[in-house]
C-alpha cells in the first residue's frame, strides 16, 4: 500500500496548469530554437545514428526521412495509459519511420515500411489543432527522434492559431542529448521506452549497439528536465517522466537491471509501465529469430512485476493482456 503522503505529492493542479512551450514561445526562444533545430538538417546528427547527411536537401539516410516529417496517422488514442488517454484520448500523432530497427517492431508497418504522407509545418500544426479541438488531453508525438525539427518547426505556428496542450514526447529513447537539450522547456512529458540493457542483445534485436547507454543518458536528461510524473485532480498526466519497458520472451531484455537502474539512478518515484503486449511481428518468424517467435508467459511478466518491485519502483501500471498463457 503506498502511504497516502506520497501520492500526494505527485498532484498538480489543472487549474493553474500552463504547457512548459507557451514561455519560452512569448520570449522568442522557441521560434530560435526551432530555427536551429531545422538549420541542423544540413548536416544531420538528430539522432544517435550521426548520419551528416543534408536532409535540407531532401537527402535521407538510416531514418530514410528528408526535409519534411512523415505522418502515419493522427487521432484520439484511447489505447495509451489511463493517465495519457484519460476519457477523450490522447492526441496521437505517428510518424512514419524509426531511426531503431527493431526486428520485432509491435509498429513494423509503421515504423519501418514507409507507410505515411510527407507533412508540411503547417500540415502539422494543423494536426494538432484539430486534436485539441476534439478535447483530448495532450498532443502525443510517437517515434519523434528523427523528427525534432519538423515538430518544432510547426510549433510556432500551432501556439499561434491557439494550440495549448502538454506535450508528450513517446519514444524509443534512442534520442541525442542535442536534441533532448533543444526540447527542454518546450516538452511536459517524456515517455521513453527503455528496451534493452544488454549492448549485444542490443545490437542483434535493435541493430544498435549503442542503444543502452544512449537510453541511460536520455532519460537521465528527460528526468533532469520534467522530474517524476505529475498529474491533476482526475488523474490525467501534466510534467514529468513515464516509462515504458516490454516484458520479453526469455526475459532477454534485463528488466531486472532495468529497474535497479531507474529506482537507483533516476528516482524509485518513476512512473514505469511494465507491458506485455509482446508478440511475433516484424521480421520475427519460425526460421528468423525463432527464440523470440512467441508471446510471453504468466510466469515471465510476474517475474517483471516483481523485478521492478524489488528494486524499490512502486508507481507501476500493471494492466495485464489476456493473451498471456503458462508454458
Amino acid at each position: 500500500m503506498v502511504p497516502e503522503e506520497n501520492t500526494n505529492s505527485f498532484f498538480l493542479s489543472g487549474n493553474n496548469f500552463e504547457p512548459a512551450y507557451l514561455s519560452l514561445y512569448r520570449t522568442g526562444e522557441l521560434q530560435k530554437r526551432a530555427k536551429q533545430a531545422v538549420e541542423n538538417l544540413r548536416s544531420c546528427f538528430v539522432c544517435p545514428r550521426d548520419c551528416a547527411v543534408d536532409r535540407l536537401a531532401n537527402r535521407t539516410a538510416t531514418c530514410k526521412i528528408g526535409r519534411y516529417a512523415q505522418v502515419t496517422s493522427h487521432f484520439a488514442h484511447l489505447g495509451e495509459e489511463d493517465c495519457l488517454r484519460g476519457w477523450k484520448g490522447s492526441g496521437t500523432i505517428f510518424f512514419s519511420q524509426c531511426n531503431l530497427r527493431c526486428v520485432f517492431c509491435q509498429n513494423f508497418d509503421t515504423s519501418q515500411s514507409g507507410q505515411g504522407i510527407e507533412t508540411s509545418p503547417r500540415q502539422l500544426a494543423a494536426m494538432m489543432l484539430e486534436l485539441q479541438a476534439m478535447g483530448c488531453h495532450n498532443i502525443n508525438f510517437v517515434t519523434p527522434e528523427h523528427v525534432v525539427p519538423q515538430i518544432l518547426e510547426a510549433l510556432p505556428i500551432a501556439i499561434k492559431a491557439g494550440l495549448r496542450l502538454p506535450i508528450v514526447y513517446n519514444t524509443s529513447a534512442y534520442d541525442s542529448l542535442e536534441s533532448l537539450r533543444l526540447l527542454d522547456g518546450i516538452v511536459d512529458i517524456y515517455m521513453p521506452d527503455f528496451k534493452f540493457w544488454d549492448e549485444r542483445l542490443s545490437l542483434h534485436y535493435l541493430k544498435a549497439k549503442d542503444y543502452p547507454e544512449v537510453a541511460r543518458q536520455a532519460i537521465k536528461e528527460m528526468h533532469r528536465q520534467v522530474g517524476e510524473l505529475l498529474v491533476d485532480e482526475h488523474g490525467i498526466a501534466m510534467r514529468g517522466v513515464l516509462v515504458r519497458h516490454l516484458i520479453m520472451p526469455g526475459n532477454i531484455a534485463g528488466t531486472e537491471k532495468i529497474a535497479q537502474f531507474l529506482a537507483q539512478e533516476i528516482s524509485a518515484d518513476t512512473y514505469i509501465n511494465v507491458m506485455a503486449q509482446y508478440h511475433p511481428a516484424g521480421k520475427v518468424s519460425a526460421d528468423k529469430y525463432p527464440e523470440i517467435n512467441q508471446r510471453i508467459s504468466n510466469q515471465e511478466y510476474a517475474d517483471g512485476i516483481r523485478a521492478a518491485k524489488e528494486a524499490g519502483l512502486w508507481r507501476l501500471d500493471e494492466r495485464k493482456p489476456r493473451f498471456l498463457f503458462f508454458r
